[in-house]
């Protein structure tokens, strides 16, 4: 794939909003693009993950080896999410399929996918998954959280779609699903402080994707415990340094994703009052943040700044009345939109996930 295969996206809708300046009483008009993904972007989007949740290799695994019968290929361990480098971006990469042909039901290549999903989604394949927890004494902690929230976000979106093959992959992912929420529930109270860093362990975003989990299927336990944590993780934070953000590696913005559970376990009322203080440049217009820039995309990590780009937009968008951040989030989808795929597998196996679900919360919030 050339670097210039550009996505193609439908009416870029431009409008313009006022933002209020603090200096003084004057204001300033601001454009702000909507995005909206059109069925062809759709099919090229699509080719993404179905190029990696298959293939093998490269693959960075994560595994601790306590003994010699733990050495095998990563698709031995893992032979449902074996693909797309890493155990979580296969995931993921899962999840991106399943939204696509849920959003559209024309997609070119939802027989191809639905037969891939049949390969690697099948009940003997998660058993074998669950198997690789008790592995030994260290694999009890793979993948915590991240992997652990979009396996649930997987999960949670088969749960939401009226599919039959959606029903049944959900099924054969249940167990796995409860596993994973045991483990939330065994970890989270053990858990003092919470990892405020803007990469794979970052707390708020393992508890905030778990929580739509929770919440949409009902687990009651989880919910209530994610609620507790993460009031007394964070209700008493205050100014967050966002201008400390990014770090050179981020993908997840310690602020913004910290702003995103709170908005979701709090009430209207607290959320308003606890998000003033939390961000009040947010609030009263005067916030200033710049996408995280990129200056070479075959580099694993550098790239990682893209897919802050993205979760900074999906954090900010159902902010919905809030102009600024409506425009904030725009401005940063709209930077690393047409770079997805870029022709390297660095950003390409993994960044499809990340732009759908940003543009999944654009089109959330205009709803």
């Amino acid at each position: 794939m050339k670097r210039s295969y550009v996505i193609i996206f439908s009416c870029l809708l431009l409008f313009a909003c006022e933002l209020k300046k603090t200096d003084g009483d004057k204001k300033i008009t601001s454009i702000v693009e909507t995005t909206q993904l059109e069925l062809n972007a759709a099919n090229k989007l699509a080719k993404l993950p179905l190029k990696c949740i298959q293939n093998p290799l490269p693959y960075k695994s994560g595994i601790v080896i306590a003994s010699q019968k733990d050495l095998a290929m990563p698709q031995d361990h893992h032979p449902a999410f074996y693909g797309c480098f890493d155990w979580h971006s296969a995931v993921h990469g899962h999840w991106s399929l399943v939204y696509l042909m849920k959003e559209y039901p024309d997609l070119d290549s939802t027989s191809i996918i639905r037969r891939k999903l049949n390969e690697n989604l099948t009940a003997q394949n998660i058993q074998i998954e669950m198997d690789y927890f008790n592995l030994n004494r260290y694999t009890k902690s793979f993948e915590r959280t991240y992997g652990w929230a979009w396996l649930l976000k997987l999960s949670e979106e088969l749960y939401t779609w009226d599919d039959p093959d959606a029903q049944r992959w959900y099924t054969i992912l249940k167990p796995l699903n409860e596993l994973i929420s045991e483990k939330y529930q065994e970890y989270l109270p053990k858990l003092v402080y919470p990892i405020r860093v803007g990469e794979h362990t970052n707390s708020a975003f393992g508890l905030s994707f778990a929580y739509d989990y929770a919440q949409t299927i009902g687990d009651q336990k989880l919910k209530d415990l994610i609620e507790k944590r993460a009031k007394e993780f964070y209700f008493s934070d205050k100014d967050c340094p966002l201008n400390w953000e990014p770090s050179g590696y981020d993908f997840l913005s310690p602020c913004l994703q910290e702003m995103d559970i709170m908005r979701k376990v709090l009430s209207e009322v607290d959320f308003a009052q606890w998000s003033t203080s939390f961000l009040p440049g947010l609030f009263d217009g005067s916030q200033k943040l710049k996408p995280g820039e990129i200056k070479d995309r075959t580099d694993g990590k550098l790239v990682h700044l893209d897919g802050l780009n993205y979760s900074r937009a999906w954090c900010l968008y159902p902010l919905r009345d809030n102009p600024l951040a409506q425009h904030l989030a725009n401005l940063h989808l709209n930077h690393s939109i047409q770079q997805i795929a870029d022709g390297d597998y660095s950003g390409e196996h993994w960044l499809a996930s990340f732009a759908l679900y940003a543009l999944k919360m654009q089109q959330s919030n205009q709803k």
